[in-house]
């Protein structure tokens, strides 16, 4: 099941560049996944040392949330689009 991610500018050096990249998967779990092993370095950015995804990444799929969703159990229907969105902070 084909299904495009989206890139932001600060990680697009780890997918050669690219602002899209589509990879297989039915759950968001199983899509960062085919994204890390596509694009090794993904996985160190997206994911805390329990495996959980850090506290500074936002992702969603649609335009919902996945923290208010099933988190990394989230599925994904084929040709859907997630969205990776590093966290901004500032005063």
């Amino acid at each position: 099941m084909a299904v495009t991610v989206r890139i932001p500018t600060t990680m697009r050096p780890l997918a050669g560049g690219s602002s899209t990249v589509s990879v297989d998967g039915t759950t968001l779990a199983e899509v960062l996944a085919a994204l890390e092993a596509a694009h090794p370095g993904f996985g160190e950015r997206l994911f805390d040392e329990q495996g959980a995804l850090r506290k500074f990444v936002n992702v969603f799929v649609a335009d919902d949330d996945v923290r208010y969703l099933e988190g990394l159990d989230t599925k994904v229907p084929d040709g859907e689009t997630v969205s990776i969105i590093p966290a901004v902070a500032g005063g």
